[in-house]
């Protein structure tokens, strides 16, 4: 599979069935592995970082429904480690009627394979990879919380021990 997508042919696809994009890497090292080649991990994972692009996770919602659940760039190697960093990742939408709804959403990271649309003359706007605004979480009233007791308080609390 691997020396199929490391030919020099752009556009290979492939399935791999795991629960994270890490895991997905994990099973092509175990599967290489399998295979019989002797090679060591770190050609492996050396073939898989420059192999892949991208991997998009599918998941089954409690619901049946299958929604894509992350899209992940395979980065390249650093040490023994494929970096991987996710582009857009699901958000579930809380609904009143217990129905699994969300969306896929931009992390705010730029991936490294837009330049490689560029050259090939496929223009993404930047806005695509910008993270959406959130508001602001409330911030607690600490001054309410961390009050000191009064010297009053003090003495009251022990004339009543």
């Amino acid at each position: 599979m691997l020396q199929a997508m490391n030919t020099g042919h752009e556009g290979s696809m492939t399935t791999v069935h795991a629960n994270t994009a890490r895991d997905a890497i994990s099973r092509l090292e175990t599967m290489v592995l399998m295979a019989g080649f002797d090679l060591p991990v770190r050609a492996i994972r050396e073939q898989i970082a420059s192999a892949l692009h991208l991997i998009l996770q599918v998941t089954r919602l409690p619901d049946g429904k299958r929604v894509i659940t992350s899209l992940t760039e395979v980065q390249g190697m650093e040490g023994d480690i494929i970096l991987l960093q996710d582009v857009f990742k699901y958000e579930t939408i809380p609904s009143a009627d217990r129905k699994y709804t969300g969306e896929l959403v931009a992390t705010g990271l730029r991936p490294k394979f837009v330049d490689k649309l560029i050259e090939h003359g496929v223009e993404v706007p930047a806005a695509a990879f910008r993270a959406p605004r959130r508001a602001p979480a409330p911030v607690p009233n600490r001054r309410a919380s961390t009050r000191a007791p009064k010297p009053r308080e003090i003495a009251e609390k022990e004339r009543l021990r």
